[in-house]
């Protein structure tokens, strides 16, 4: 081989070994930086914190994990509160007026995240209504259904619901193996599957998707559909671990599941997505409240800091993306000048 042939190959072989460290490794290294600092923080890392944290984590990573599929897609779903708000009214209400009336509650809650999603989608692409706007309506209805439906009085969610979701396995809270289940599917099927390779295409390049004949409006109302099941998820879990869950119980995870996204790594301008990063940017932001809990700092402070975290992560990823690029030009342009 000669000196310029290996000189034209290092720039196509030396960046490669930068590519674990992107956009989406970021949150890693800050939810480690974020345990280590609450590690020397009196309670801020101790065993009951953290068992304590690690179900509302869990929570947070399945319902920011159906919020990605719409980033993904180029949207944002505002209806995240009224799924969540709804599924657990139904989930708590209606078993308690109708004997063994838990399989046909976990059905309708099932339908809830379904239907919700498939209005908003079909909002989206065919009436081609902008994401924010078409979510907020739909996230009205549901809200004034769960109002009338509850009567604007909480429920107590089934026993067995709440036993199931408040055990431990292996000294482990069951939440997290189900935010694990959940987290593993869908990021095999978004990374291993035709479907989820034509997903990230579209969220890309919807022209691109729509000149190479793919169902492109077909793909994005699945993501929606598929988002509102894991809200309904998160509803359901969410009212089993509380046992009454409030009225307004969804309305914490909007800001928290945009903002797990973005911490992720997810663009907001579609495409590329990490279910791994989504599920711990949830972890992030839930240790990041425990440690605001711990230093009894008030909750406003707790959403400073998470508008501080997402500008930090979206600079931090901007950096993250273009260093390997600068740094491949460079060495392209050095070798083109050996040469």
């Amino acid at each position: 081989m000669s000196p310029t042939e290996s000189d034209s190959s290092a720039p196509t072989t030396k960046p490669q070994l930068l590519r674990p460290f992107n956009e989406f490794s970021v949150i890693w290294v800050a939810t480690g930086l974020l345990f280590l600092v609450s590690a020397a923080i009196p309670g801020g890392l101790s065993g009951a914190s953290v068992l304590s944290m690690l179900p509302f984590a869990s929570i947070l990573a399945i319902a920011a994990i159906g919020q990605m599929l719409v980033i993904q897609q180029r949207g944002i779903d505002f209806s995240v509160v009224g799924v969540i708000g709804l599924s657990t009214v139904v989930i708590s209400k209606y078993p308690s007026t109708h004997n063994n009336g838990l399989v046909v509650a976990a059905l309708l809650v099932a339908a809830v995240g379904v239907l919700s999603g498939l209005a908003v989608g079909l909002a989206v692409t065919k009436l081609r209504i902008t994401p924010l706007i078409a979510s907020l309506g739909v996230n009205a209805l549901l809200l004034g259904a769960a109002e009338a439906y509850s009567g604007g009085t909480p429920s107590v969610a089934p026993a067995i619901l709440t036993r199931l979701t408040n055990d431990k396995t292996i000294g482990i809270p069951n939440t997290v193996f189900l935010a694990v289940a959940v987290t593993a599917v869908i990021s095999f099927y978004l990374h291993r599957t035709t479907v989820g390779r034509r997903l990230k295409l579209i969220g890309a390049n919807p022209d691109a998707a729509y000149a190479q004949g793919l169902p492109v409006d077909t793909y994005r109302i699945g993501a929606y559909v598929a988002a509102g099941v894991c809200y309904a998820a998160a509803g359901v879990v969410l009212a089993a671990y509380v046992s009454t869950p409030a009225i307004d119980a969804g309305g914490v995870y909007l800001l928290a599941t945009i903002s797990a996204v973005v911490i992720g790594g997810t663009p907001l301008g579609g495409g590329r997505a990490s279910v791994l990063a989504t599920a711990m940017g949830a972890l992030f932001l839930s240790q990041l409240e425990q440690l605001v809990v711990a230093l009894g700092a008030p909750d406003s402070v707790q959403l400073i800091l998470q508008s501080a975290a997402i500008a930090v992560a979206m600079a931090l990823r901007l950096a993250a993306t273009r260093f390997p690029l600068k740094l491949a030009v460079r060495r392209r342009t050095a070798a083109a000048k050996a040469a």
